[in-house]
């Protein structure tokens, strides 16, 4: 969940499209030290979406492509 978070968070901040590098920076910012296997995934799956629909599809639990306990 920390990598979805940070990839929403960077997107809620105007980056419409977070990189790996970014997400690891910013989960670097508190201490979390990131995965790459799992922030590329991510992004892998989240590309083409948009972030708004991800987040109401979280939201109402009918995003299950998508499973954000993973990230």
């Amino acid at each position: 969940m920390k990598y979805l978070a940070a990839y929403l968070l960077l997107t809620i901040g105007g980056n419409s499209a977070p990189s790996a590098k970014d997400i690891t920076a910013l989960l670097a910012t508190v201490g979390i030290e990131a995965e790459s296997a799992r922030i590329e995934s991510l992004i892998a799956q989240l590309a083409g979406k948009d972030v708004n629909e991800v987040r109401l599809g979280l939201k109402s639990g009918g995003f299950g492509e998508i499973d954000s306990r993973s990230y």
